[in-house]
């Protein structure tokens, strides 16, 4: 049995007439350890997917398990990492992470948490930004105490909610190469949901595409063979990344997509008719200009 599993799951909302299914017929597993991407369209339901693996919300039909019991509620075995970040505005970075340690673990020492926190945040580069607070931190830095409190939890899984979208490209580069490192040095299952393909491929063992909602289901996984650590700018040319990519993007453009629906409209053209030079010299002439049946305008110029 795999660590992380989703079985025959769906996912709708609303009832009666106004009712619509998001997710249909989802089958995950995730091995202990793994690092998994799920990448699909914006609205496609990676929300609602990573929901129920938090047990934030329950599927109507189907299972969720983690080791073999299932998930029907919240629990510090599953850290979340969410895009808006979810900081406490009030609080110092020390003071969010260490609130997140004092929670999960109320009997350790006071010296014990002050440890583990101190130990969090240097983890993700913020100690000399200890005792500031959110609105006095760029947005790279505010996921980074993000992914600092999640992992202070010390979770069996880290779910990550597309948590560097909100980034410019430059700290999201920077982030990700972080986020691997983390990962490797803490051997923590991982899930991810992104929009980004390469994001995906970079970060991930193996990579799956998630079709457009609504009825969204789960593609074919693809498994991400390139050595770590992944240098994004050296896999632009990499034969093993373009067909990973190659693959993803069938799915997600192809079966992975809805049928366009198509629309006739009648189109009212100009009435012009185009000049044939085929026998005209190579001189211009007003008996060369382009001829319009219904319209002919003459202007005067003064040379």
């Amino acid at each position: 049995m795999s660590f992380l599993q989703i079985q025959n799951a769906t996912k709708s909302f609303g009832s009666g007439t106004s009712r619509h299914t998001v997710l249909r017929d989802i089958n995950l597993t995730v091995e202990k350890g793994e690092f998994v991407a799920i990448v699909g369209y914006s609205g496609s339901g990676k929300t609602t997917l990573i929901n129920m693996l938090a047990g934030l919300g329950r599927p109507d039909c189907g299972s969720v398990t983690i080791n073999g019991t299932e998930i029907t509620e919240p629990g510090p075995d599953r850290g979340i990492v969410f895009q808006n970040y979810s900081l406490l505005p009030w609080m110092t970075v020390f003071e969010n992470i260490y609130l997140a340690v004092d929670q999960i673990f109320p009997n350790w020492t006071a010296q014990r948490k002050k440890e583990e926190t101190e130990r969090n945040i240097a983890l993700v580069n913020l100690t000399r930004a200890r005792d500031k607070k959110p609105g006095e931190l760029s947005g790279g830095m505010r996921q980074r105490v993000s992914v600092a409190r999640a992992l202070a939890m010390d979770p069996q899984v880290l779910l990550l909610d597309e948590p560097l979208g909100a980034l410019d490209a430059l700290t999201r580069g920077t982030l990700q190469t972080e986020i691997e490192d983390i990962w490797r040095r803490s051997k923590k299952t991982v899930v991810l949901i992104t929009n980004d393909v390469e994001e995906g491929i970079v970060l991930a063992d193996r990579i799956i595409p998630l079709s457009k909602g609504p009825d969204a289901t789960l593609g074919p996984a693809v498994k991400v063979e390139l050595p770590r650590p992944r240098d994004r700018k050296a896999l632009a040319h990499d034969e093993t990344f373009k067909s990973i990519k190659l693959k993803v993007l069938d799915y997600l453009l192809g079966e992975g997509a809805r049928t366009k629906t198509t629309v006739t409209r009648t189109l009212i053209l100009p009435d012009i008719e185009p000049e044939d030079i085929t026998h005209q010299p190579i001189s211009w002439s007003l008996s060369s200009r382009p001829k319009r049946k219904k319209e002919m305008h003459e202007t005067k110029i003064e040379i």
